[in-house]
């Protein structure tokens, strides 16, 4: 039997999918192509909003329309976090939750003898282990992603995830190591590592995120280390300086800020104030050499004045980042924020939408002009139809560059020469 995984979400969505993946194919499964080919198609859900949670249902019935005899797979954080709400599961096959993954071919075995349908959502527990998982190879050819932390413990008042992912728990750094080893063994030159909240990672371990980084750098073939999605809680400058210290780690922070107005970031329960962050961003450009910061911003939350507004536009102007995700909030029902006082109307969101989405693209015109003249490595992954290649710096600045060298899957230095929105052009040292 075939099948197909679409995966929706986050790269821990996306490791995920690569761990069932890899059982379906032990157990004799084939991967098919597109979900119209499959015998079997899963969905691996993200709720992280309510537009998630549509994309999800839309994936769902559009299965059901273009392949109406498959065995259809739910997955991941929306049925775990509305596990009560049968409607979400009416035309879905199997059902399973963020603790079931493991099991998805016994699952699929069950239902191919009973054809009847299965839902498989187990609570999270206090106090559970990090689900055994690891991989081999990655969707991609060249970056690897390893998830090893899961879970948070923060319960932002706008944030559904917590239930969805539990409590925080972590992989053994042994484990990370084998993993590392066996990516590297198989061609992969750089390693992601992904959690749910992953500076909070080894916290349960006495162990910090400085610990798993040094763990994958040790493992000889992985070039690269770098972090996905980082928050700003436990980034201490004792935690930076031994980041910096490691030769392969990569100096691209993804540091979630959200509100750039104190005053905004309390009333979302976030667990620091514009001024650590302001102090951590300026650790890491101290200690690092040409490190980049992005983040992500949301604007319009519960109860944002237009004075809020003005304040977080104003914080995000002065820490000038190489790259912002601007999102408007987005009501979610189970959550603290659904039921504050101060929603505020769509339009206004949209308009505020735009104007710090024009401040971001401006700040990061500005980066991507700071790294003309620079020579950088550049670890390039794909050939375009115009036959330029596609790689980015150990600070995930893209670069393009006309060779007519095969260079995919290689590690180069690059002279940068132009600035473009959301890349830089470059000519290959041994050329310039």
């Amino acid at each position: 039997m075939t099948y197909h995984i679409i995966t929706l979400g986050c790269k821990v969505n996306q490791y995920e999918s690569e761990v069932m993946a890899e059982l379906l194919n032990a157990a004799g499964y084939t991967k098919a192509e597109s979900m119209i080919d499959s015998d079997i198609c899963i969905v691996n859900s993200c709720t992280v909003t309510a537009t998630g949670d549509a994309k999800n249902r839309k994936t769902i019935h559009r299965i059901r329309r273009e392949n109406p005899d498959a065995i259809v797979i739910l997955c991941g954080c929306m049925p775990q976090a509305f596990a009560d709400d049968l409607s979400l599961f009416e035309e879905c096959d199997i059902v399973m939750g963020n603790t079931a993954r493991r099991a998805v071919v016994p699952l699929i075995d069950e239902y191919l003898r009973e054809r009847q349908p299965i839902i498989r959502i187990e609570p999270h527990e206090k106090g559970e282990a990090f689900e055994p998982m690891q991989i081999s190879a990655f969707n991609e050819r060249t970056r690897a992603c390893i998830k090893i932390e899961d879970g948070c413990n923060r319960f932002c008042t706008y944030c559904i995830i917590p239930y969805a992912r539990g409590r925080v728990r972590s992989k053994p750094l042994e484990t990370i190591r084998q993993e590392a080893h066996e990516l590297a063994q198989n061609g992969f030159k750089e390693v992601v590592l992904v959690g749910i909240n992953l500076s909070a990672y080894g916290q349960e371990l006495g162990l910090n995120i400085d610990d798993a980084v040094k763990a994958v750098c040790e493992s000889d073939g992985i070039e690269r280390v770098r972090l996905g999605s980082i928050e700003p809680e436990r980034m201490t400058e004792d935690i930076l300086k031994k980041l910096a210290a490691e030769e392969k780690f990569c100096p691209h922070f993804h540091l979630s800020l959200q509100a750039g107005c104190d005053t905004t970031l309390k009333r979302m329960h976030r667990h620091y104030d514009t001024a650590e962050y302001a102090r951590i961003v300026s650790d890491i450009r101290r200690l690092f050499d040409n490190p980049s910061v992005t983040t992500d911003v949301m604007v319009g939350f519960v109860g944002e004045s237009d004075e809020d507004f003005e304040s977080s536009l104003q914080f995000c102007d002065t820490i000038g980042f190489a790259k912002t995700h601007v999102f408007p909030y987005s009501r979610r029902k189970g959550t603290a924020a659904d039921g504050m006082d101060g929603h505020i109307a769509e339009n206004v969101k949209r308009q505020r939408a735009e104007r710090m989405i024009a401040h971001a693209l401006e700040q990061q015109r500005r980066f991507m002009q700071s790294q003309v003249g620079l020579t950088e490595a550049v670890l390039f992954e794909t050939r375009g139809k115009d036959g330029c290649y596609e790689g980015y710096t150990k600070n995930y600045t893209k670069v393009r560059v006309d060779d007519d060298r095969i260079i995919s899957g290689e590690i180069v230095d690059v002279h940068l020469t132009e600035a473009c929105d959301d890349y830089c052009v470059g000519v290959v040292a041994d050329q310039a």
